[in-house]
C-alpha cells in the first residue's frame, strides 16, 4: 500500500472522531445547561432559605441551629437555596439533624407505627404529619442534589471530548500535510519487504 493512501485513510478516519467527539462534546454541554437550569429553577420555586448569620452567630443545642451545623451551612447564611450543593448541606445537615431529634429518630415509618399503636396520643400524631413532611422534603433535595452531580459530570464529560476532539484534530491535521508531502510511489511496508527478501535470499 502506498503511504500517501495510508495517510489520507488514517487522517480521513481520525476527522470522523473528531467530529463525533464534537458531537459527544456538544450534547454533553447541553446536558449540563440543561440539568443545571432545570436544578436551579427547581429549588428556586420553593424559596428555601438559609438562616440568617446572627442565628449562627447564636447556635445552641436543640435550637434552630446548633454548633454542628456551622462547618456546612455557615457558609450558605441568608442565602436562597438555589444549587445542588446548598441543597445536599440543607438536606443531610439542617433537615437530618432536626429529624434525628424528634422521636424515633424521626423516621417516618417507626413514627408513624408507634401513632398507630397509640391512636388517642395526639401529639405522636403531629409528629407523624412533620417526619412525613420533613422526609419528603429531605428526599425531594437530595434528588436535586443528584441531578446536579449528573449535570457537573456531564460538564467534566464535554470537557474532555472536546480536548480530545482538539488534539486528534491537529493529528489530523499533521496526518494530510504528511500525505501531500509523501510521493505517491512510496510504499508503506517497504523495509518490512526488504527484509523479507533477505530472509528467502
Amino acid at each position: 500500500m502506498q503511504r500517501k493512501i495510508f495517510d489520507v485513510l488514517a487522517s480521513v478516519g481520525g476527522l470522523l472522531i473528531v467530529v463525533a467527539l464534537l458531537v459527544a462534546g456538544g450534547l454533553l454541554t447541553w446536558g449540563y445547561a440543561f440539568t443545571s437550569s432545570s436544578v436551579h429553577s427547581q429549588l428556586a420555586r420553593q424559596a428555601i432559605v438559609f438562616p440568617s448569620k446572627a442565628a449562627f452567630a447564636h447556635a445552641k443545642p436543640g435550637t434552630e441551629v446548633t454548633p454542628a451545623m456551622i462547618p456546612y451551612l455557615a457558609k450558605y447564611a441568608g442565602l436562597p437555596l438555589t444549587t445542588g450543593a446548598q441543597a445536599e448541606a440543607y438536606a443531610d445537615h439542617f433537615i437530618a439533624v432536626h429529624l434525628s431529634e424528634m422521636p424515633y429518630g424521626g423516621v417516618y415509618a417507626n413514627v408513624s407505627a408507634a401513632s398507630r399503636a397509640h391512636p388517642s396520643n395526639t401529639a405522636l400524631s403531629a409528629e407523624v404529619q412533620t417526619s412525613f413532611q420533613g422526609t419528603t422534603l429531605r428526599g425531594l433535595l437530595l434528588e436535586a442534589y443528584a441531578f446536579s452531580e449528573f449535570g457537573l459530570i456531564a460538564f467534566w464529560a464535554a470537557v474532555a471530548s472536546f480536548t480530545l476532539a482538539g488534539l486528534l484534530a491537529l493529528l489530523v491535521a499533521l496526518g494530510f500535510w504528511h500525505a501531500r508531502r509523501t510521493p505517491y510511489e512510496k510504499e508503506l511496508f517497504v523495509h518490512l519487504e526488504a527484509e523479507r527478501e533477505l530472509v528467502n535470499a
